[in-house]
């Protein structure tokens, strides 16, 4: 059986880019923006409040976890900091460990963060079919994994990469498939959350070259048309045939990039019935035609 999840996770190419441990001694606050960077973090010890991108903060735990698959901004700060507390930037004490805060103060709070990478070009799109955040409570294999992360990072070993890359794709499906039960924002994960939608999300990635119709869909997830339409867009964030219409582009770019087929032989395999339809859909949705779009590619593969 196709696992829409892990076809996302595995599309989007993960890999470890930085880990640290973080020692916070009360009061502190960090914040940074980053430009749509992934970025994870787990708490050991203590606790925190968390807000990202401006949404209300939230309170996090020992055994806490937190994935947000594009972060632009986010601040941390400690649980009992005043109004006027003021950000300062991390002490670095060496071995990719740094204290925050009051410098006279003991620690009462431990934290691993890292930021992963998506080498897929297409990971913006990826992106969008996941949740803005995933909060987790009390998954211990979480933890374990961040720090297998963190430790395979600081060593170099054979094959380190390629650990790396592998360790971010569980970590990730394992922090996405936790998430299901909790109230996870709007997307995929949420969708396979829900059993009826759950049959109508693989059918749409087992069979992509369907041309499947939102009535076929709500029969699929055994629904009216009506209540499937506004059930999937709730849960997703997007409406069913967007859906349908981003995941055919990211197979569609896939295949471009690695070369697999001549133009109306990949039109074939993400649903469209000749080479000029799939064109002028493709081009609608990236901006620039499929031919084009693969000798891009072709030449940022060559350049590394």
């Amino acid at each position: 059986m196709i696992d829409p999840l892990a076809e996302v996770v595995m599309l989007l190419q993960p890999g470890a880019r930085f880990s640290k441990l973080v020692h916070g001694a009360s009061p502190w606050l960090i914040s940074r923006s980053d430009s749509g960077q992934p970025f994870y973090c787990v708490i050991l010890e203590g606790g925190c409040e968390m807000a990202i991108d401006g949404h209300a903060p939230i309170m996090l735990h020992a055994g806490d976890f937190v994935l947000i698959p594009a972060v632009y901004g986010v601040a941390m700060m400690s649980l009992d900091a005043p109004p006027d507390v003021e950000s300062r930037d991390p002490v670095a004490l060496g071995d990719n460990e740094y204290r925050i805060g009051d410098p006279d103060r003991p620690v009462d709070a431990r934290m691993m963060a890292g930021h992963c990478s998506f080498a897929s070009p297409d990971a913006a799109l990826l992106v969008s079919l996941l949740p803005r955040y995933v909060h987790v409570r009390g998954e211990q294999r979480l933890a374990t994994l961040v720090g297998l992360v963190r430790e395979e990072t600081r060593e170099q070993r054979p094959a380190r990469e390629i650990v790396l890359s592998r360790l971010m794709e569980v970590l990730l499906i394992e922090a996405l498939r936790s998430a299901a039960g909790t109230q996870a924002s709007p997307g995929l994960v949420r969708g396979l959350a829900d059993t009826r939608l759950a049959a109508a999300i693989r059918g749409m990635h087992e069979q992509p070259t369907h041309a499947w119709t939102v009535a076929e869909l709500a029969k699929a997830a055994a629904l009216s048309r009506s209540t499937f339409f506004e059930r999937f867009s709730r849960a997703v964030g997007v409406a069913p045939m967007e859906y349908l219409l981003n995941w055919r582009m990211a197979l569609a770019k896939d295949l471009l990039r690695r070369n697999a087929g001549r133009l109306a032989e990949i039109a074939e395999r993400v649903g469209y019935s000749s080479a000029s339809t799939f064109s002028v859909a493709f081009t609608r949705h990236v901006g620039r035609p499929p031919a084009q779009y693969a000798r891009e590619q072709q030449a940022n593969l060559d350049m590394v």
